[in-house]
């Protein structure tokens, strides 16, 4: 009898581990699993889903980083990026398996509203959080040990604004907010404010929800159609206005990431677009070369300004914990105080920026860029 409760016993034992396993199929790259020491660092995006180009792009842009620091010896990085589905209470779940993991440091989560679900519960525990592309102001509001690598959407909208009539791509515009998103409501906000400042007319703003974005109205008279959206609303508006026969100057921010690779659709429809993003695949310098060809190699297309925030974030934690010392024993709260204190100092020139500062608030500085499609790629339009 003893025999078979030891090995009933043993049984359950390989479930459980069977079971807590399952659900960190989805972990970065790095020496996750092996007996080296390496600080752990964890976060969250959508890596199924509609927004799965975006969580995928942050993932393999990080585990590019985490590759290329570790073959350099010294300290180690392990990295682990969970699922959240772009789902706020998925993100609370996936918050609870890093912890139980180990994590050290992390890089919150891809999108925005995951991010203001969880940052509280990295800031009530003492964490240091850095996300690649959450870009509401709420995020670092939470507290001292939230940071960004993106624009803020505040910025965004300014900066649109702006170009729009500093470059006379017209007077008359039309806006595209989808309502129940704080990342294009905030966008807008800020645009439209500073639209009014500049000059600009807005003749029409169309409010949509996720429910309802399907058939969008065109604007007859609007010269300028901005888009403070993701890539998937971006492409269903402009071919909304492709196939009226009207051509306005479209104008995105970095949200329209992602929408010359979508499958099934032509590149061409793109020609002319400007979208804000501090990255783009087809620049000359080496490291976006080295970069590029490393992140086909892994996924088989180019990588939009997600990954290389991605990329970014853990290279400049990585920088942050070189330069305070940083060992693989410290606990989550030394590391968190480490790199608070660091990023009060540190610069970083990265794929995103050159010479890149946070202030007080967590924010990044950065000079923000206007790119235009021509011919299937991204030119500089600054």
């Amino acid at each position: 009898m003893k025999k078979i409760v030891t090995i009933l016993l043993a049984l359950l034992c390989v479930f459980a581990m069977t079971a807590c396993n399952g659900g960190s199929s989805d972990n970065g790259g790095g020496s996750e699993g092996s007996d080296t020491a390496a600080i752990k660092i964890g976060g969250s995006g959508p890596l199924t889903g509609a927004a799965a180009q975006y969580g995928i792009a942050v993932k393999t842009g990080a585990e590019i980083a985490v590759e290329e620091i570790n073959a350099l010896g010294g300290l180690q990085l392990e990295l682990k990026v969970l699922d959240d589905e772009h789902d706020g209470e998925k993100a609370v779940n996936c918050y609870a398996q890093l912890v139980d993991w180990g994590m050290q440091a992390s890089m919150l989560c891809v999108t925005t509203g995951p991010s203001l679900a969880v940052a509280g519960q990295y800031q009530e525990d003492g964490y240091f959080a850095m996300t690649p592309s959450g870009s509401a102001q709420d995020i670092i509001d939470t507290g001292d040990g939230i940071f960004r690598m993106c624009f803020a959407d505040p910025e965004q909208g300014v900066a649109a604004a702006d170009y729009i009539a500093e470059h006379a791509l017209g007077t008359k515009v039309a806006v595209y907010v989808k309502t129940d998103d704080a990342y294009s409501s905030g966008v807008a906000e800020t645009f439209m404010a500073e639209a009014s400042v500049k000059g600009l007319e807005v003749v029409n703003e169309y409010g949509f929800t996720s429910d309802n974005a399907t058939d969008f109205p065109v604007v007859e008279d609007a010269e300028v159609v901005f888009l403070p959206l993701y890539y998937e609303d971006d492409t269903r508006i402009i071919k909304a206005f492709q196939d009226a026969g009207l051509t306005p100057v479209f104008f995105g921010v970095d949200g329209f990431d992602g929408a010359l690779e979508q499958e099934g659709v032509d590149p061409a429809m793109f020609e002319g677009v400007y979208y804000l993003t501090p990255f783009a695949y087809s620049a000359a310098d080496d490291a976006t070369k080295s970069f590029t060809a490393k992140f086909n190699e892994k996924v088989g297309n180019n990588p939009n300004q997600f990954a290389a925030d991605g990329y970014d974030v853990i290279w400049a934690i990585y920088n942050a914990l070189v330069a305070g010392g940083a060992t693989a024993d410290m606990s989550a709260e030394e590391v968190g105080v480490l790199l608070k204190e660091q990023f009060k100092t540190l610069t970083y020139s990265g794929l995103t920026g050159e010479n890149m500062t946070w202030d007080a608030s967590g924010a990044v500085v950065k000079a923000p860029l206007v790119f235009r499609i021509e011919g299937g790629a991204l030119v500089a339009a600054n």
